[in-house]
């Protein structure tokens, strides 16, 4: 057997994930009928293959190995007679004949892949913007571009960091409309000559890139378009990046001694933890702190990392071990300023179940809020991991209400998250709210839902955002589904199912339940949660009792409301 190829390694790595249903099947012959095989108005029209018949996933991992079927020929001078003008009428070798049929392939996938509303139809677009692990490749199928088919009209290949020079076989497709190539890392001279061979072309887009300088206002052809083409290309001569140049030659030995004051002020600003604790700004961190903190972010040091935020493990210069959440999105300045004034906020909060805020970074070109560490582990961990019974459960659940109310009460714009993955246990098992939101105005309602789906993940032990498809939704039909009759079905299994244990979990459930309904005639507020967790607590002291039984909405009468939201 020989070696696979680049193409196949390329299809089988990337491509194969995607393709349309009628290129994937299990290894088998291929049969194409070409009496089905009619080309359309464009180039050409998609294989036809009959139902019953399998395609071979190695046709996907080597167009190497395709080649047309007997009669593929004929039908291709049928086309040509019909419309004269396809690009493929003057091949002359069966060669050619190989690159045509090749093409049809690839052009079906592309049309797919460019979310082309109808490919049977008509194939109006390429667009491959943001795909830099198959554009490249689509790229390199110099057949496909030497017979674009004729109704295409846009091709979008930015934002793909493409490199090399300009990809001059798109220009194949001499009736495009429209051609945007920017965000790329593209170089070289730009083939002016080919471009103005596009009479139909009303939009061109070529900038960020790195073309060489060129005098495109000489050219008829570039003066059809605005300055906004060539942002940043590299073709436009660079004067003000001239002028700079000779301005650094000429008062270059006072720049050398401003810079070495410079030097001085930057220990100053980005190192302010050298400064005696008198004259370092409270609660101020820099982006060189935190990267002397975390051994310039090292991966040993990267305790956990989700959507956008990375976790450290850090050590300041006091010793002290800290907490670093280190956030990648970019924001506007006005976001900076805002996140500085909810920083300013989070330091003041004050609470044994909330983790302490010592500080924060707000930089250009990175923002992040550090914490007090501590060396124990998330409640998912916890509770995935240890197996605790329900009556410790129920404890880390008190906690967490303790500082929603903390939260409720003195800083009602303060909004958290209570994902089990986000509340840490202290050394002590007192479980921390760690990550904050403010501004997000999330209502007192959203607040009560999140501890309800807190409260059946305690009981469950289920992750719903990773283990049901639609997530809490689905969950809470789950569990629904199950309650009051099963609701030991849902209950951890690891938990000791004594008749107590059961009944104390299916409270937990029922009040679950409650807090996740968004009605507002049936979710309980913050006054009364407080009282019903209580009868929870009372049940792990004392024999069940139907005096304690907590009603969901669903089952029976839901739980009165003393105040509005």
């Amino acid at each position: 057997m020989r070696p696979p190829t680049t193409l196949q390694h390329h299809f089988s790595s990337i491509l194969t994930s995607s393709m349309p249903t009628i290129f994937l099947k299990m290894r088998s012959s291929i049969s194409i009928s070409s009496s089905t095989f009619l080309l359309p108005l464009f180039f050409f029209s998609l294989v036809s293959i009959s139902p019953s018949v399998i395609l071979s996933a190695s046709v996907v991992e080597d167009l190497n190995n395709l080649h047309p079927p007997p009669d593929f020929n004929s039908t291709i001078i049928k086309n040509c007679l019909n419309i004269p003008s396809l690009r493929y009428c003057n091949y002359s070798s069966p060669l050619d004949l190989i690159e045509i049929f090749k093409s049809t392939i690839v052009a079906s996938h592309l049309c797919n892949e460019s979310r082309n509303p109808n490919c049977v139809e008509t194939f109006p677009k390429i667009d491959l913007h943001s795909r830099p692990k198959i554009a490249p490749l689509y790229l390199s199928f110099t057949f496909f571009w030497k017979y674009c088919p004729l109704t295409i009209l846009s091709i979008n290949i930015s934002n793909n960091s493409l490199n090399g020079g300009f990809p001059s076989h798109v220009l194949h497709c001499s009736q495009i409309q429209s051609l945007d190539l920017s965000h790329n890392k593209l170089s070289g001279d730009v083939p002016v000559q080919s471009l103005s061979q596009l009479t139909n072309i009303s939009l061109l887009n070529l900038s960020y890139n790195h073309f060489s300088e060129s005098k495109i206002s000489d050219s008829h052809f570039f003066r059809r378009f605005n300055s906004s083409s060539f942002l940043h290309s590299g073709l436009v001569p660079d004067r003000r990046g001239f002028k700079i140049k000779v301005i650094v030659f000429l008062f270059g030995f006072p720049m050398f001694v401003i810079l070495m004051v410079g030097c001085l002020g930057w220990i100053c600003l980005h190192r302010p933890d050298f400064l005696p604790a008198v004259l370092r700004p409270k609660y101020k961190f820099t982006p060189a702190m935190l990267k002397a903190a975390t051994g310039g972010f090292s991966a040993n040091n990267l305790v956990g990392k989700s959507e956008g935020v990375d976790i450290y493990r850090g050590s300041v210069r006091d010793g002290s071990q800290v907490r670093i959440e280190i956030y990648s999105d970019e924001v506007s300045g006005e976001g900076r300023r805002r996140f500085t004034g909810e920083c300013d906020i989070l330091v003041q909060l004050r609470h044994k179940n909330i983790v302490k805020v010592v500080g924060w970074c707000d930089n250009r070109r990175l923002r992040a809020i550090v914490t007090e560490w501590t060396d124990g582990e998330n409640v998912e961990m916890w509770v995935a991991g240890s197996a605790p019974p329900w009556k410790q459960r129920l404890k880390i659940l008190m906690g967490v209400l303790e500082a929603m109310r903390y939260l409720h009460e003195q800083w009602p714009h303060v909004g958290y998250d209570l994902r089990t993955c986000s509340i840490l246990l202290s050394n002590n098992r007192q479980p921390l709210i760690s990550r904050f939101r403010i501004g997000d105005q999330i209502s007192n309602t959203r607040k009560i839902y999140k501890f309800g789906i807190l409260v059946m993940e305690m009981v469950t032990n289920k992750r719903p955002r990773e283990e049901f498809e639609r997530g809490e939704e689905e969950f809470i039909e789950w569990i629904r589904m199950h309650y009051p009759e099963n609701a030991h079905m849902v209950v951890d299994e690891r938990m000791r199912k004594t008749g107590n244990t059961v009944d104390q979990a299916t409270q937990g459930i029922g009040l679950g339940l409650m807090c996740s309904d968004l009605s507002k005639e049936r979710q309980p507020t913050f006054d009364v949660i407080p009282s019903m967790m209580s009868k929870l607590s009372d049940l792990c002291r004392v024999p069940s009792s139907p005096d304690y039984k907590i009603s969901h909405g669903g089952k029976g009468q839901g739980h009165g409301r003393n105040q509005s939201r």
